[in-house]
């Protein structure tokens, strides 16, 4: 068999990881499908050092990201979200972040909106970053940490089923200012989000993940990672503000970013 790098292998494990709690979980052989296919892929493409096997890790983690919506639940009973808004209304409303974030008016609002819809992008940004700097031997090492902590926060989806703030509490604490990237925010989770669960916050640990794999794989220009952290940290205070996730879910984030520190110790 042609080898793997580590990081597919550790695709490889995820998808089999999910094809098997699928079964499990009565969601069917869908999992099991795409299991098959992502290892087709794999294969084909092993033995190659390519771009496209570079960069295809971003389409096994959107394919991971779109199978976890197998996993919703007929009905969503909203016990941990009742839990996890008292959290948020201290933070919010006794602490007065909200009310600091709008002193300014829209610009630290659009601020984070801005930082929330470039999630999608970090990713390849981060790979960007790579080449440009001569470290695409590293390619590797950087996606098995970032994918150890995106892929890690949708592996517990299924065990944490949830809905997101806006929609559970759609006319309490949300931000009295709203502005066209919010708007441009709500139209991409509300027509291409997931809605098995926002626990742990995906966009907080891969953004995090991201950071962490730069200044492993980049140590000479250590201001690219942590500028990356700088933008993490701004996510998870954006996921908040917006109603995107609930606190918990951007610390439990936070936390699960700390596996792709785990993998780089492993290497």
């Amino acid at each position: 068999m042609p080898p793997l790098r580590r990081s597919e292998w550790f695709v490889l494990a995820y998808f089999a990881y999910v094809a098997l709690m699928g079964l499990i979980l009565g969601v069917g052989l869908k999992p099991c499908a795409l299991l098959a296919v992502v290892s087709i892929v794999l294969l084909a493409l092993a033995g190659h050092q390519s771009v496209l096997r570079d960069l295809m890790p971003l389409a096994y983690t959107l394919a991971a990201f779109r199978e976890m919506d197998w996993f919703t639940p007929a009905v969503h009973t909203h016990r941990l979200e009742h839990a996890w808004i008292v959290w948020d209304r201290r933070l919010l409303d006794d602490f007065h972040l909200r009310a600091a974030i709008e002193s300014a008016g829209a610009l630290f609002p659009s601020y984070l909106e801005l930082c929330y819809v470039l999630v999608y992008a970090v990713g390849a940004v981060s790979v960007a970053a790579l080449f440009l700097n001569h470290r695409r031997d590293h390619i590797d090492r950087f996606w098995l940490a970032y994918l150890a902590g995106t892929l890690g926060a949708y592996a517990l989806f299924p065990y944490f089923p949830s809905e997101p703030p806006r929609t559970v509490f759609p006319a309490d604490d949300l931000p009295h200012i709203v502005t066209i990237l919010r708007r441009f925010n709500l139209w991409i989770v509300g027509g291409y989000g997931i809605h098995s669960s926002v626990f742990p916050s995906a966009h907080v640990s891969s953004a995090l993940s991201a950071a962490w794999a730069l200044l492993a794989s980049i140590p000479e220009r250590r201001w690219i990672g942590i500028g990356m952290a700088f933008y993490g940290f701004s996510v998870a205070l954006a996921t908040v503000y917006g109603r995107y996730h609930f606190a918990t879910d951007a610390v439990a984030g936070i936390l699960i970013s700390l596996l792709a520190i785990v993998a780089l110790k492993l290497l």
